[in-house]
């Protein structure tokens, strides 16, 4: 089901610091920030040869990236994201297995425009896996 990483998400308590140590300390090409409002973040892509890592600084207070940061005043992992080919397939397959979606369980579009889904980190070993339509 699971098809290659698209991006690995790391928490930021500043954007722009962690924009320029990648760019400027790691030589990393990264995109322009990006706010995602109805997911409450603002994003900036970090592009690698195999995958991106994805920069999140909360969007408003009500932000779950504020809620992570408020337990990780430094930034962390926040959460893995894999592509899978039908999102929704993948889901109906999941919630059967018992897995648990986050949400309503309908997807959302994600920062690449296409559909992204949550699973609840206690059913993977306390890690957030996000889920993006190839």
């Amino acid at each position: 089901m699971l098809g290659r990483v698209n991006h690995i998400a790391i928490a930021v308590p500043d954007l722009a610091a962690a924009t320029a140590a990648y760019r400027d300390m790691l030589g990393a090409a990264v995109s322009q920030p990006q706010a995602l409002p109805e997911h409450g973040v603002t994003v900036v892509f970090v592009e690698l040869p195999n995958t991106k890592v994805e920069l999140l600084q909360p969007l408003g207070e009500t932000s779950p990236i504020a809620t992570f940061l408020e337990k990780n005043p430094s930034g962390g992992m926040h959460h893995i994201c894999y592509e899978v080919d039908d999102i929704l397939l993948a889901r109906d397959r999941l919630v059967a297995a018992g897995a648990r979606v986050l949400g309503d369980g309908q997807p959302k579009t994600g920062a690449h425009g296409k559909p992204v889904l949550f699973l609840h980190p206690k059913d993977f070993f306390g890690t957030l896996i996000e889920l993006e339509q190839a």
